[in-house]
């Protein structure tokens, strides 16, 4: 039903009433769509314009004019209550049918003060439903003012109190994940840019938070951009995965990259006032647990590797040869720890002052193969020294007793070659630990792990786990010296003996 019915106006000429000019194409020319020459196309009349905005409103609304009469009703408001429009309209004040009699005076009194007041009066009561139920509705009413600017009548706009609380919770979410959360939160558009983040999202990502808005993802991160980046189009097509993601990034800082790992989870944002789900972008909420999953990753490093060095005493246990027992633990050590090992044996007898008889000297007796993966082999004591520069991380560490870590930066990858053939180390090797052999308070030789450019460099914990090796490693290499010697001997025995 229109609204020109609603407020007891028609637009039907009436017996007597002359016809307007537009309304026939009896007028003067007209052009061939029927429209009177020199007149401008009419759209639809102001009324149904009216009609058709009130009855398109997510809200209920009712008006009446300065008498308390009901003059509009829309269909929001025959959905909530039940009431038509036609039974609706034309009805003094909601009395005797949206209201109980009981409450009648006080809800009209409430709604009609509106006309004299400024702004919008907010107000809840009861309604009353066409099937006799009752709904607890919030109102905004206010007075709609006639030409001469008094007011003509009322507005009330109202909706059931439980949708207005959950809109109201909605806000309030909202404004509460942008302000005071202790995780991140950041609206990416449908382009993949930051439209919207909140305090500690910014915090996270190194900047303020409209500095980070609108820009691309991989000015913001050194690392993991591509994996952010793949994870949002996989949302925005697909709908938010079912369980959190782990993300490895790297953040951008005034001091240089900043490794984080953030535990992420993703929603697709759709328009609600479409028919089809639009997608809007992707809500990305995140916390930082770098701390917790590096805790986890050396708890998980310390069992391996506490594991490796238990099988391979076990294994060392059943070789008769002392110097086999001694590779047995290094090939077990270099399991995710190394890609190539080196064991050089100092020349001239163990000593506990290499230096003391000058420049100490080593030679090759253990090596992994460097073609591929596989155990390590004895290179036999052929008694040729290795021909070291002053300054070699090996020497290095027989002069110290203690480890060396060395690395050839980021340097050019010719220059990298260069730096490893100058060490007489593998081709490809980047990073080199050394770790000294040491028994019964003498110094037997060194032991050096080597990388590639595919792992990181040598840490701390590296150095730690290398020299409980070595000390192993050094071990066995002194039984094997002690078993030499009582072979010589016992030779020596023989041969006087005879």
């Amino acid at each position: 039903m229109s609204a020109s019915r609603r407020s007891g106006t028609t637009d039907e000429l009436g017996p007597d009433e002359p016809e307007q000019p537009g309304r026939s194409g009896d007028d003067g020319p007209t052009t061939p769509d029927g429209t009177a020459a020199g007149a401008v196309p009419v759209g639809p009349d102001g009324a149904d314009l009216l009609a058709a905005l009130l009855d398109g409103m997510d809200a209920a609304l009712c008006a009446f004019d300065g008498d308390g009469v009901v003059t509009h009703w829309n269909r929001e408001a025959e959905r909530i209550l039940g009431w038509s429009s036609a039974e609706a309209v034309g009805r003094h004040g909601f009395a005797g049918w949206a209201v109980r009699e009981a409450d009648a005076a006080d809800i009209e009194g409430r709604l009609m003060s509106a006309m004299h007041a400024p702004g919008r009066q907010v107000h809840e009561f009861a309604l009353v439903t066409k099937d006799g139920g009752r709904v607890l509705v919030r109102t905004q009413s206010a007075a709609v003012h006639g030409p001469d600017g008094k007011a003509a009548g009322l507005y009330c706009a109202f909706s059931e109190v439980h949708a207005q609380i959950d809109l109201e919770r909605s806000i309030a979410l909202s404004e509460a994940l942008f302000e005071d959360a202790s995780w991140g939160v950041v609206l990416v558009d449908a382009d993949l840019r930051p439209a919207v983040v909140n305090v500690h999202a910014a915090r996270a990502l190194g900047a303020g938070r409209t500095a980070v808005l609108g820009r691309p993802l991989g000015e913001l991160l050194t690392r993991g951009a591509e994996e952010l980046e793949n994870a949002l189009t996989h949302v925005l097509a697909e709908g938010a995965p079912p369980a959190p993601a782990e993300l490895w990034v790297g953040v951008r800082t005034p001091d240089g990259e900043k490794r984080r790992c953030w535990r992420s989870g993703f929603l697709r944002l759709a328009s609600p006032l479409a028919e089809e789900p639009v997608p809007l972008g992707v809500g990305w909420i995140f916390q930082d647990v770098t701390e917790a999953k590096q805790g986890e990753q050396e708890a998980s490093l310390l069992r391996f590797r506490a594991n490796q060095l238990h099988r391979a005493a076990r294994a060392a246990a059943e070789c008769e040869d002392p110097s086999e027992a001694a590779t047995v633990h290094l090939d077990f050590a270099l399991a995710g720890f190394a890609d190539h090992a080196l064991v050089d044996r100092l020349m001239g007898g163990a000593s506990a002052d290499p230096e003391a008889a000058g420049r100490p000297r080593l030679m090759r007796v253990a090596a992994t193969p460097t073609g591929g993966p596989g155990p390590s082999v004895l290179t036999g004591h052929a008694g040729l020294p290795l021909r070291y520069a002053e300054g070699h991380p090996a020497l290095q560490c027989v002069a110290r007793a203690g480890s060396v870590r060395a690395g050839a930066g980021s340097a050019p990858a010719d220059e990298v070659r260069e730096w490893a053939r100058d060490r007489q180390w593998p081709e490809g090797t980047v990073h080199a630990l050394c770790a000294v052999l040491r028994s019964r308070g003498r110094t037997l030789g060194v032991v050096t792990f080597l990388r590639g450019a595919g792992r990181s460099a040598f840490e701390r914990s590296d150095a730690t786990y290398a020299e409980d090796v070595a000390g192993r490693m050094a071990a066995a290499l002194d039984l094997a010296d002690l078993a030499a010697d009582a072979a010589e001997a016992a030779g020596r025995g023989d041969t006087a003996g005879d």
